[in-house]
């Protein structure tokens, strides 16, 4: 009897693991997608990667997927897989050179198992591209089923951007003066060569571009020593307002930089380049020696960091458990 007893307590064991590990295997599993415009720069992709390695390192046990929400970014990387061993080699990571849209990345998670997703974008204000992952995720989430063990997702949620947005939840002002402090190593590039410190922001055509002065505010306030501006390539201030300005600015030199994640096509051209109405030749005319800087916010340990507690934030407020 004894035999049976340990022999029948065995099987019963058995039972209740493959229970469990089948159990275990239908439960929803949590991914987060980091949302980039993108870029189309070797130079410019490091400082997408420090903040999505950075997302990666934060949580290891949690699968980091990554999209860009640029079409023309992602048809140009499209193109450059008929030469993929040339742009691996270059370091270019595989997620990268077969990056896919917001859709089929997401679609790709759902395949593997992943139901609850959080996307974190990368962009800088609620501005156009942000507001269009919000759309994304909305439409997403609003799939339904009859039977709803074959909804494709339980949850899909969207951290907010680096200057925050608008609602009671996230105090925005807050969020610009997180920005703002972590940004202080640039004033002090500023204040090594005696100069004014200038930002080129992307802004956009569709919202207020307001948020760019209330940041300005912030920089003078919390750097008085350092005069600070930003301007916009779409919305305002525009680079007229800005150089309007500038007529403020008491000192000779100016640090000229991108105030957007990457240091692409913008700041390569836009901002830096050759042509009569960049912004660097456009300031030069008004008779300062202009210091253009490529390199994007995103190559900033602390810009990072803050990307990583908009994922805790959105996690924590939504229920989600990250590992």
């Amino acid at each position: 009897m004894k035999k049976i007893a340990i022999i029948l307590m065995t099987i019963l064991f058995m039972a209740t693991s493959v229970f469990a590990m089948g159990h275990h295997q239908k439960k929803d599993k949590t991914a987060i997608v980091v949302a980039a415009f993108g870029t189309t720069y070797m130079s410019g992709l490091s400082q997408i990667l420090n903040i999505y390695n950075t997302i990666k390192k934060e949580f290891p046990h949690t699968k980091v997927a990554i999209t860009f929400t640029s079409n023309i970014i992602r048809n140009i990387w499209k193109k450059r897989q008929s030469e993929a061993q040339k742009w691996l080699n270059k370091g270019v990571p595989k997620e990268v050179l077969y990056v896919k849209n917001m859709i089929a990345t997401v679609g790709d998670l759902i395949e593997d198992g992943y139901k609850t997703i959080i996307i974190q974008p990368l962009h800088i204000t609620y501005g156009e591209e942000y507001f269009d992952v919000l759309s994304y995720a909305k439409g997403l989430r609003s799939i339904q089923t009859i039977k709803k063990k074959w909804m494709p997702i339980h949850k899909i949620v969207v951290g907010r951007p680096l200057l925050g947005t608008f609602g009671p939840r996230y105090d925005y002002h807050e969020d610009i003066k997180i920005a703002v402090e972590s940004l202080k190593d640039d004033i002090m590039l500023a204040k090594k060569h005696n100069a004014c410190l200038v930002y080129m922001g992307h802004g956009n055509e569709y919202f207020s571009t307001g948020l760019y002065a209330e940041t300005q505010k912030e920089f003078r306030k919390m750097y008085p020593d350092v005069k600070t501006y930003i301007g916009t390539v779409e919305g305002y201030p525009s680079l007229d307002d800005l150089v309007v300005s500038l007529k403020h600015c008491n000192k000779k030199n100016i640090v000229l930089k991108p105030f957007m994640i990457v240091a692409g096509d913008h700041a390569n051209n836009d901002m830096a380049g050759p042509d009569k109405d960049s912004w660097k030749n456009v300031i030069s005319a008004q008779g300062f020696h202009v210091i253009p800087i490529l390199k994007g916010l995103g190559a900033k340990k602390k810009i990072a960091e803050i990307y990583v507690q908009h994922i805790k934030d959105v996690a924590r407020d939504n229920g989600i458990t990250l590992k």
